[in-house]
């Protein structure tokens, strides 16, 4: 095995485990949703926006600490987000009130995720990996997170029920710690320039990448994905609740997601070295909405829970290797912590939204039902507005300095 072969071998490895630590316990937040919320005698609606405010974050941070790691390197702001992120979850587990949770797990979670999360991670692999094996890599890096997902949901579900919740989100801050000895895997800052991008700095790729309709595009259908994701990943345990099933069902439910997810963003990113990203990611979202759609249909039972999660969890974060895959092949890689961290705050205003409007239904209605509606016309929205883009390689207009 040479060098070349070995450096692939160790980026990708630390990209997946990070990712194992900063997506897999984010996706078990809604595991916490009834135990607080019951201890705190507080609404649903409080923990839900507590969710909204930290993708918001997560998604206005993840441009920022994309430009920090392509300028100064992708360690240095993975170990910023470790402490962030365990600070956070102390807070949280400290909480008292809506303000706690506010800053906890909204604030300071958020920071912590956007500085480990999909943007800044995936950045240095798609840099070591060559172009026609990439998409496979970034679906065996983002499969760290759907495999985070499972283990994360199992760990906190037992811990939950045998600690409780505070002590619970002590133990789960420990181990974001270990993202800090994995962050030196991915140390240095961005030292390839692909031949698109020789002449270019960030201001001008970013003044012509926000023209570009197909950049747009992938901006508008990236909001559905988090709209999708962050719902189900919020709401779906205490869904399940309500109906009077097994109060341990919505953590099995949750580490099926991400056991499928595993297989889904394996399938789709290699799937992505063959066939149109583009198209993939149409059928992608159009399935969604079908498998949201006969679930709402039908009867309510472990069985029917267990399926749907099972096949939401295969169409998951494949969206993830296909996205940022078609922006490296519109932009190079130069910039892409950037340029993917912007196509990444679209995904969290989704997530924004599908977080608050959940529980804001919710409150109004004491019913999910609207949202499941709302997240069914959005995964056909979806479907549609990727069909046009152009993943060709852009051809950056160079501007002189003394035109």
């Amino acid at each position: 095995m040479n060098q070349k072969t070995t450096n692939i071998i160790v980026v990708v490895g630390a990209a997946s485990l990070i990712l194992v630590i900063s997506i897999g316990i984010r996706g078990s937040f809604g595991l916490y949703m009834t135990p607080i919320t019951n201890s705190l005698q507080i609404s649903r609606e409080v923990f839900s926006i507590a969710i909204a405010i930290q993708m918001l974050v997560w998604g206005f941070g993840q441009p920022i600490f994309g430009a920090i790691a392509d300028l100064y390197g992708t360690a240095k702001v993975i170990v910023l987000g470790a402490g962030l992120y365990a600070c956070g979850l102390t807070i949280m587990g400290l909480s008292s009130g809506p303000v706690d949770l506010y800053t906890g797990a909204g604030a300071l979670v958020g920071l912590g995720t956007s500085a480990m999360g999909f943007a800044i991670v995936l950045a240095p692999v798609v840099r070591v990996v060559p172009k026609n094996r990439r998409s496979l890599a970034l679906g065996i890096a983002t499969a760290g997170g759907s495999f985070g997902q499972f283990s994360m949901a199992l760990l906190s579900g037992w811990l939950i029920e045998t600690e409780g919740w505070s002590t619970a989100l002590f133990i789960i801050a420990v181990i974001t710690g270990l993202a800090v000895i994995l962050a030196f895997a991915l140390k240095g800052k961005n030292q390839q320039s692909e031949k698109i991008q020789e002449s270019t700095n960030l201001t001008e790729t970013l003044n012509q990448a926000v023209r570009h309709k197909s950049y747009l595009l992938l901006i508008a259908g990236f909001f559905v994905c988090g709209f999708h994701v962050t719902f189900v990943a919020t709401h779906l345990p205490s869904y399940v609740s309500d109906l009077g099933l097994d109060e341990m069902l919505g953590a099995k439910a949750i580490a099926l997601i991400g056991l499928a997810n595993i297989a889904g963003t394996l399938i789709f990113g290699w799937l992505g070295g063959y066939y149109s990203k583009k198209l993939l990611l149409s059928g992608l979202y159009l399935f969604r909405s079908i498998v949201i759609l006969c679930f709402v249909m039908s009867p309510k039972t472990e069985l029917s829970v267990l399926l749907f999660a099972g096949l939401i969890g295969l169409l998951w974060l494949g969206t993830v290797p296909l996205t940022s895959g078609i922006v490296a092949n519109i932009f190079g890689s130069k910039y892409l912590g950037t340029l993917f961290g912007i196509v990444f705050l679209s995904h969290q205003v989704g997530s924004f939204f599908g977080a608050w409007i959940g529980g804001k239904l919710f409150h109004f209605t004491s019913s999910y039902d609207f949202a499941w509606y709302i997240s069914i016309a959005l995964g056909v929205f979806a479907a549609i507005v990727h069909l046009p883009i152009n993943d060709k390689p852009y051809n950056f207009v160079i501007k002189s300095k003394f035109s």
